[in-house]
C-alpha cells in the first residue's frame, strides 16, 4: 500500500497556496515565483500547513484511494511554480529535423512529402539544439507538459523495424528483426 499521501510537502519561501470550495470538490490555487497552477482537490481531503510544511489530510478511510493523489497532484504545482517541468525528446533518422519558426511554432521534418507546424500552447516553451535533434518541452504545468511531449511524439513514433522516429529521452526500444530472404 502507497503512504505517498502522507508524505509532507515543502513550502519554498514566495510560494502561497488558497483553497476553494468549488461544489463536491475543491480547486488549489498555488502562486510562486513562475506563475499560478491550479489543481483540483477530491471531496474529503484538506490541506493544512505545519512548520513549512503542507500535509494532506483525509477525513476517513473512504478518501484512501485519492489520497495519496491530491498530494501528488499539489506537490505537482508546488514544484511547477518554483522550478518548472521539462520534457525531452531526440529526433533519430537521417534529414530528420525540427526547428523553431518565432517563438511558439516547431516545425519538424521527419520523412513526409510536406513539413509539420506544431503550434505551441500558452505557457508551453520549446528550445531545440543546435543539431536540430534535441527539443526540450518546459512550463509549470507537468500534465500540459506531458502532453505536448506526447502529441510531438505522435506525430512521428519509433520504428520497431528501424528506430526511426521521435522518442523520449532516455527511452529504451526493442528492435525487430527483418524478414530473412527466401531462397
Amino acid at each position: 500500500m502507497s503512504r505517498i499521501g502522507k508524505k509532507p510537502i515543502e513550502m519554498p519561501q514566495g510560494v502561497k497556496y488558497t483553497v476553494r470550495a468549488q461544489g463536491d470538490h475543491s480547486t488549489v490555487l498555488v502562486e510562486g515565483p513562475k506563475g499560478k497552477v491550479e489543481a483540483r482537490l477530491p471531496q474529503g481531503i484538506k490541506l493544512e500547513q505545519k512548520d513549512g510544511q503542507l500535509l494532506a489530510v483525509r477525513e476517513n478511510d473512504s478518501q484512501a484511494a485519492v489520497h495519496g493523489l491530491a498530494r501528488s497532484l499539489v506537490f505537482n504545482a508546488v514544484h511547477g511554480v518554483t522550478k518548472g517541468w521539462t520534457k525531452d525528446l531526440d529526433i533519430v533518422g537521417i534529414g530528420y529535423r525540427a526547428e523553431l519558426k518565432g517563438k511558439n511554432t516547431v516545425v519538424f521534418t521527419l520523412g513526409f512529402s510536406h513539413q509539420i507546424e506544431f503550434p505551441l500552447p500558452e505557457g508551453i516553451t520549446a528550445t531545440i539544439d543546435p543539431k536540430q535533434t534535441h527539443i526540450s518541452v518546459a512550463g509549470i504545468d507537468r500534465q500540459k507538459v506531458g502532453q505536448v511531449a506526447a502529441d510531438m511524439r505522435s506525430l512521428r513514433k519509433p520504428d520497431p523495424y528501424k528506430n526511426k522516429g521521435v522518442r523520449y529521452e532516455g527511452e529504451k526500444l526493442k528492435k525487430k528483426a527483418g524478414k530473412t530472404g527466401a531462397k
